[in-house]
């Protein structure tokens, strides 16, 4: 989070933001360094672990039938982008299924790092989504880097999301490999191998 820009003399805005943080499930040291400390909060995140995708999804599906939406084959409730989880459906998702998520509030020079395949979302309509894009829910004018990334350690949950986009629409915004992982993973392989065989001699030696 580079830069937070925070209107003077509308305290009004300073208490919406506070109450955005509580409700949000944030903590109390979360909360002071707003209070006590006035630092600067950029955005709101809510972020689940990977392994709770399947619930989270089950749940959503859930919940449109209860409303009386349908679940077509060829969307994804998560990766669709149309429900938010707000504090009366978190409290839900928490007593029947047993997932609980993290709320993270960004201050001014804070880093997030969202781990691949872990959903998260934004206040601002539907931003749930378990893919490598950050949404969040700013709660002043702010501008953040974002940068996506493959680690080794999650290379497997990369290569299922992309599984899980082929199953998408054709018209789906997210049916695309945006992160080419099948070119990461062969690339990665051909320059080790690359380094391996120009070292041959040396590694052979006792």
């Amino acid at each position: 989070m580079v830069y937070v820009g925070i209107p003077k003399g509308q305290a009004d805005q300073e208490e919406e933001v506070l109450k955005t943080i509580q409700d949000g499930d944030s903590d109390e040291l979360t909360i002071k360094r707003f209070t006590e400390s006035r630092e600067k909060p950029g955005a709101l995140w809510h972020i689940y672990a990977a392994k709770d995708t399947e619930k989270i999804r089950e749940f959503l599906k859930k919940v449109a039938e209860e409303q009386g939406q349908e679940n077509p084959v060829d969307h994804d409730p998560i990766h669709d982008q149309s429900w938010y989880l707000d504090r009366s459906l978190r409290k839900r998702l928490h007593q029947e299924y047993g997932v609980q998520g993290w709320a993270i509030v960004q201050f001014l020079g804070d880093v997030v790092f969202i781990p691949a395949g872990a959903p998260h979302q934004a206040r601002t309509g539907t931003r749930l989504q378990p893919d490598h894009r950050a949404d969040v829910h700013n709660l002043y004018s702010c501008i953040k880097v974002a940068e996506d990334f493959v680690s080794p350690e999650h290379v497997k949950h990369c290569f299922w999301l992309t599984q899980e986009f082929r199953y998408l629409s054709h018209t789906h915004t997210n049916h695309e490999d945006k992160l080419q992982v099948k070119n990461v993973i062969y690339h990665a392989v051909k320059d080790a191998v690359g380094i391996l065989r120009a070292n041959e001699s040396s590694l052979s030696r006792p």
